[in-house]
């Protein structure tokens, strides 16, 4: 590839890129193959890499709870399907890392050695590398639209906890018609919609909606309780 050469990515809202792939669990043609469910497609820059190990791992350790929340997961990196075969055969056989161990990664790893998929998806930056993809992470929703986007450098492990809250607070936005604060968890306060009009305004400082918290007219906020969000979104 030419150097210092800009590769375009996606936005959030757009339709997410169209690819067929061979993977380590068979061909995928994406997103088409997930439609109704949520996706996180994220790329890793090379395979026998200590971080990506690391985030592997976590990932397949955590592989059940993303798919309680309707959510797949989906890697990638440049490295071809064999070297993907190798690296998980040794993360299973081999790998004793924060207690886990024998993890066995069953989520589909893209074999990218064109680099198509990830240059369709902006993941190759020739600042930091030529050769390998950065560490991005596609939030995608079950219609196939791109929700968020996370880029991390070559040497930064990706905080998984926030991954699964990205997911479950996206989820909570579409079925609850609300928005979600700094540092939401579920059960948090979530924010509702501005009101639209100045009676509405007057209303909600007058406090006639005893439901809202009422910090000033644009920033209302409400109660709903954790099991009332966990009940809308998970598989059990």
């Amino acid at each position: 590839m030419e150097e210092n050469v800009v590769y375009s990515m996606p936005r959030i809202g757009d339709k997410a890129p169209e690819f067929k792939a061979i993977t380590t669990q068979g061909e995928i043609n994406f997103p088409s193959d997930y439609k109704g469910s949520w996706v996180i497609l994220f790329s890793h820059p090379a395979d026998f890499t200590p971080v990506c190990t690391s985030e592997f791992m976590t990932f397949a350790t955590l592989q059940t709870k993303f798919e309680e929340a309707n959510c797949k997961l989906v890697g990638l990196s440049v490295d071809g399907l064999f070297s993907h075969i190798a690296w998980l055969r040794t993360i299973k056989e081999k790998i004793d890392y924060k207690g886990m161990k024998n993890v066995e990664v069953k989520f589909p790893l893209i074999e990218d050695i064109t680099m198509e998929v990830a240059t369709k998806y902006g993941m190759m930056m020739p600042g930091e590398s030529n050769t390998k993809a950065v560490r991005a992470v596609f939030v995608i929703d079950p219609q196939g639209i791109i929700r968020t986007i996370l880029y991390y450098p070559l040497s930064l492990g990706r905080n998984f906890d926030e991954l699964y809250r990205v997911v479950i607070a996206l989820q909570t936005a579409d079925k609850f018609g609300i928005a979600t604060p700094a540092d939401w968890r579920p059960g948090d306060e979530v924010i509702v919609p501005t009101g639209g009009t100045c009676g509405a305004a007057k209303d909600r400082m007058e406090g006639k909606d005893e439901d809202l918290k009422c910090y000033d007219w644009f920033f209302c906020t409400k109660k709903i309780d954790k099991d009332t969000i966990l009940k809308k979104i998970l598989k059990k």
